[in-house]
C-alpha cells in the first residue's frame, strides 16, 4: 500500500487531522502528517500545536507521484492557507489527473478542492456555510455527513470526522476492515 499525506496548515480544525490520523493508522495505513511551511510544528485552529512528520518541502516528486491519499482537514484559516500553497495545488491536481485518491473535509472541499476545479460536476460535502462558495465551483452539494464520489471523499465538518475516516478505510482496505476499526473504538 502506498504512503499517504495529511496536510496541515496553520489553523486547521484538529479534530479533523488527528481523528482522521488515527483511524487510518488503527487500519494499519501507512500515513503522515506534513506541515505546508518550513516548520514542523502546526498550530491548529483552537490553539493546539501538532509537531508534523515531515514538511511538504521533504515530499519527493516521485513519492508526491505514488501517493494514495492526499487528506485535507478544515479549519479556518486553514483551509484558506492550505488553498495557498501552490506545491500542495499541484500535488493535488497531479493525484486528480492521475485518478488517484483525495478526501477534504470542513472547508476544504470548498475552499481548496472547488478553486482546483477538482469537484466540477462532483457530488461533495462542505461545512454547510461554504455550500454557495462550492456550488460556485461547479460541484453538487450534497447535505450528508460524508460523501464519496468516484476516488473523491468530502465530509461536512468535525461532527462527521469518524465516518470521514473510516469511509478513506473502507475505500482503500474494504467494508470488513472499516468495521473492525470502528467496532475497536465502540463506534
Amino acid at each position: 500500500m502506498a504512503k499517504s499525506y495529511i496536510f496541515l496548515a496553520d489553523g486547521f480544525e484538529e479534530v479533523e487531522a488527528m481523528a482522521t490520523l488515527d483511524i487510518m493508522r488503527r487500519a494499519q495505513m501507512e500515513v503522515e502528517t506534513v506541515s505546508i511551511t518550513g516548520n514542523p510544528v502546526v498550530t491548529g485552529a483552537h490553539g493546539v500545536a501538532v509537531q508534523a512528520d515531515i514538511c511538504i518541502s521533504e515530499i519527493s516528486v516521485e513519492a508526491a507521484d505514488e501517493a494514495e491519499w492526499i487528506v485535507l482537514p478544515g479549519g479556518m484559516p486553514g483551509a484558506t492557507n492550505l488553498a495557498s500553497c501552490g506545491r500542495l495545488g499541484n500535488m493535488i491536481t497531479s493525484q486528480f489527473e492521475h485518478d488517484r485518491k483525495i478526501a477534504a473535509i470542513c472547508a476544504s472541499p470548498a475552499v481548496v478542492l472547488g478553486p482546483l476545479g477538482v469537484l466540477r460536476g462532483q457530488d461533495a460535502a462542505c461545512y454547510p456555510s461554504f455550500k454557495d462558495d462550492l456550488e460556485k465551483c461547479g460541484a453538487v452539494y450534497v447535505p450528508q455527513p460524508v460523501v464519496s464520489s468516484g476516488n473523491i471523499i468530502t465530509g461536512s465538518g468535525p461532527g462527521a470526522t469518524f465516518l470521514f475516516g473510516l469511509a478513506i478505510v473502507a475505500a482503500s482496505l474494504g467494508d470488513d476492515v472499516a468495521a473492525s476499526v470502528a467496532s475497536g473504538m465502540l463506534l
